[in-house]
């Protein structure tokens, strides 16, 4: 757990879905990580999955080499510097790296699939244009699953099933987890296969929702907690000038975490429970005993979250390619962005002071372009002690 005044709430690391862009939810593990986070729960989407599950599969000391060697691996193919760190240049070296990765695929995780492949009868021809069999392997290298199963750590990753369509999460607190589980919340279509799981297909959980935020508040209810939500898309954008702009607006868009809609309505029904308590306790002795009444006074009292924002927030030279752009430039460029947005968010002073909160939804975005943001309901601030 994080040191000071909130030792005593549990801490949930939340990471959103996002393929190369996942380089900076590792910068932002660094930056805890050297203050002595201990995560009590993790919880990851897609990339997030495989992230979370390379911190919950190792012991503290070995998470950040760990990590590293998975970053490097997948981008060892491209390794080239661009000539300049920004503008158009920069823009085509992604774009040339991007177009590399496409066509060649990226090393310890996927692969393109054989031409003779396609030629195959219906009904065994490939349902991903990619091989996913070397993230297998990288997984078993770099994660112990008896450590992930059976440690401290809680574990929920989340992924859909092609066949009902119903989101679900597999979770180390309800089933064995291997790494079957892990790549069914990457499995994004068309470009990855579904995994099969117990005799079900599963694709990627970003189809449904690319943040486990709302699982993280939904199964702790009532439950105190300092949430650090790791998000790689960000949902604010410019008008799009270009077909390649409208394409990455879109995928802003599309998996752009809804930590707000989520929060905001957590905390709508908070305020709803302080009304409905506030009413019953108006109400006259005949009527407290009501079906109605009683119904109400049911409803569990919400505990307090605190919840810090981090975004990976677009660079001015990243297209539409930037999820799949895994050049070693690039990924160490997200990787320190994770580290520097993380280390001046736990130095803000509001997010120090954030003990003062002893109710409700408060949600932290420390590093936003306009300035630091918090957010909370009307019961949430109470008198600083």
């Amino acid at each position: 757990m994080m040191h000071g005044s909130l030792q005593q709430r549990p801490d949930v690391l939340v990471l959103q879905g996002g393929g190369a862009l996942g380089a900076y939810q590792a910068g932002v593990y660094e930056a805890l990580h050297k203050t002595g986070f201990e995560p009590d729960w993790i919880a990851g989407i897609s990339i997030g999955a495989i992230n979370a599950a390379i911190i919950a599969g190792n012991p503290p000391e070995r998470r950040m080499e760990r990590l590293r060697q998975f970053w490097d691996l997948v981008s060892s193919e491209w390794r080239a510097e661009p000539l300049v760190p920004d503008g158009p240049m920069r823009q085509w070296f992604n774009e040339w790296a991007a177009a590399g990765i496409m066509t060649g695929g990226v090393p310890g995780f996927f692969r393109p699939r054989l031409p003779g492949e396609w030629l195959l009868p219906e009904g065994m021809q490939p349902l991903g244009v990619y091989d996913t069999s070397p993230l297998r392997d990288t997984l078993l290298q770099l994660i112990d699953f008896d450590r992930l199963n059976d440690g401290a750590m809680r574990f929920s990753v989340g992924a859909v099933n092609v066949r009902t369509g119903n989101f679900s999460y597999f979770d180390n607190r309800e089933r064995q987890i291997g790494p079957e589980h892990v790549m069914a919340s990457g499995a994004l279509p068309p470009g990855f296969p579904p995994v099969m799981i117990d005799g079900e297909a599963w694709w990627d959980g970003g189809l449904v929702s690319n943040t486990p935020l709302q699982h993280v508040l939904d199964t702790s209810a009532q439950a105190d907690l300092t949430v650090f939500q790791v998000d790689l898309f960000h949902a604010l954008g410019d008008l799009p000038t270009n077909l390649s702009e409208v394409l990455q607006r879109d995928k802003d868009i599309r998996y752009s975490s809804r930590t707000r809609m989520n929060t905001d309505l957590q905390q709508q029904l908070e305020e709803l429970r302080l009304a409905a308590a506030r009413l019953l306790a108006k109400l006259p002795p005949e009527l407290r005993d009501d079906a109605d009444a009683q119904t109400l006074s049911a409803l569990p009292r919400p505990g307090a979250v605190c919840v810090m924002h981090l975004i990976n927030r677009r660079e001015q030279f990243e297209t539409q390619s930037k999820d799949y752009e895994f050049s070693r430039a690039t990924v160490n460029g997200h990787w320190a962005s994770g580290v520097t947005d993380a280390v001046e968010s736990l130095a803000h002073p509001l997010w120090q002071e954030r003990d003062q909160y002893q109710r409700g939804i408060v949600t932290f975005d420390l590093t936003h372009p306009a300035g630091p943001q918090v957010r909370c309901g009307t019961e949430a601030l109470l008198t600083r002690s």
